[in-house]
């Protein structure tokens, strides 16, 4: 087993012959290879360069110039997105989407492509996402006819405030008459190579929850002189796990807490107590269910414990609910593996699906570093 260097204008990308890539110095002799090639190129080149949030500067950039020339429209509806747009002169078209924002973590993957930017990572598989969809863009630019247009949506923001209800807010689904829209997530943990989904729930509503109760402070020799917001939020606590557990087992949901910081020495009761966790479910009557009574805990241990209680969360993503009735076409035509569980987190591709009818995948990568860590990589091949 050897590597190969190949070098293009924008990058250089280096490829293990052991996946059967057959180099001749002009070109590969198998068409496969080739596009292995550029695939990876461009994941590299992205790799490098991650970006958060709506400030896609470079990333959007490298995009254009992929993208120019390959006979689509480009176009922006939002900060930092690119949009693709392929007209074969059909009346009505379907979307892919790919998100292209970075998280802010220092990597240390230790790859030859690692970040260029100090603090900013690819750790969740953007950048695969965004080779995926410009490897399609460049097939789709050798079709001359099709049976529908094709709109491809890079879109930013996914990691940090929901790029995807925006785009879906700028009118472009209406404006080229879109009838679904799908999409794809890198997943590690899942049989390397192969595609997975599932009709019906897919991927958890999901919202961050922090709790903050503030007492007064008394030394424990005089404790009666405090009001104790570390034993107010043991209260709070036991209470919330009671009602996570009132909901029958068959029910998907997750209520917990991760962390807790409270007080400042031994001999002293708490002034102040922080609980930070989260809150998911599939369905939104359970979610903002489980929601609403938090708050109504929190008004129970204010009394109980003479504490003020404050409870801070969001709605968070919608949960991912692919369509029975698509899931079925899609599968007649574009063969792929049952994911036999949903998952537990959140994706805002759900907002897509609350505009139009889609579909969402995982792409599986086998025993991987997990998704978020600072030595995030996978198997390119």
């Amino acid at each position: 087993m050897y590597t190969i260097s190949f070098f293009s204008q924008k990058s250089k990308v280096e490829i293990d012959t052991s996946a059967n890539i057959v180099y001749n110095r002009k070109t590969f002799i198998h068409r496969e290879g080739a596009i292995v090639i550029r695939i990876i190129e461009n994941r590299r080149a992205l790799h490098r360069i991650p970006e958060l949030d709506r400030d896609l500067h470079e990333t959007a950039a490298y995009l254009r110039a992929e993208l120019e020339g390959l006979g689509c429209t480009l176009f922006s509806p939002m900060e930092g997105s690119v949009c693709a747009f392929f007209d074969f002169g059909a009346e009505s078209a379907i979307a892919f989407r790919a998100d292209m924002d970075a998280l802010p973590i220092e990597e240390k993957s230790g790859a030859p492509y690692a970040s260029r930017h100090p603090g900013r990572m690819h750790a969740c598989g953007h950048d695969g996402h965004m080779a995926i969809l410009l490897e399609l863009a460049r097939r789709l630019s050798k079709r001359k006819r099709r049976n529908r247009n094709i709109l491809l949506v890079f879109q930013p923001a996914e990691e940090a405030s929901g790029g995807a209800k925006e785009i879906c807010d700028s009118g472009i689904f209406t404006k080229y008459n879109t009838e679904a829209i799908f999409g794809l997530h890198l997943w590690p943990g899942l049989e390397k190579g192969k595609i997975f989904s599932k009709p019906g729930e897919m991927m958890s509503r999901s919202a961050e929850l922090d709790v903050d109760i503030f007492g007064k402070s008394a030394h424990i020799g005089r404790s009666w002189e405090g009001n104790d917001a570390m034993e107010a939020a043991c209260g709070f606590l036991q209470r919330a796990y009671e009602l996570e557990r009132s909901v029958p087992k068959d029910v998907r949901r997750l209520l917990k807490f991760g962390k807790l910081q409270s007080g400042t020495v031994r001999n002293a009761i708490s002034a102040h107590t922080r609980m930070e966790g989260g809150l998911r479910a599939f369905s939104d009557e359970v979610f903002f269910g489980l929601r609403s009574r938090l708050f109504e805990i929190a008004e129970e241990v204010e009394k109980e414990f003479g504490c003020t209680v404050k409870v801070h969360t969001s709605n968070g993503y919608p949960a991912i609910h692919n369509p029975p009735e698509l899931y079925e076409k899609v599968s007649q035509i574009a063969p792929f593996e049952y994911l036999p569980e949903p998952s537990m987190t959140t994706e805002d591709f759900s907002w897509y699906q609350r505009y139009i009818p889609g579909m969402f995948f995982f792409l599986g990568l086998g025993e991987n570093p997990a998704l978020h860590s600072d030595n995030f990589d996978f198997d390119e091949s």
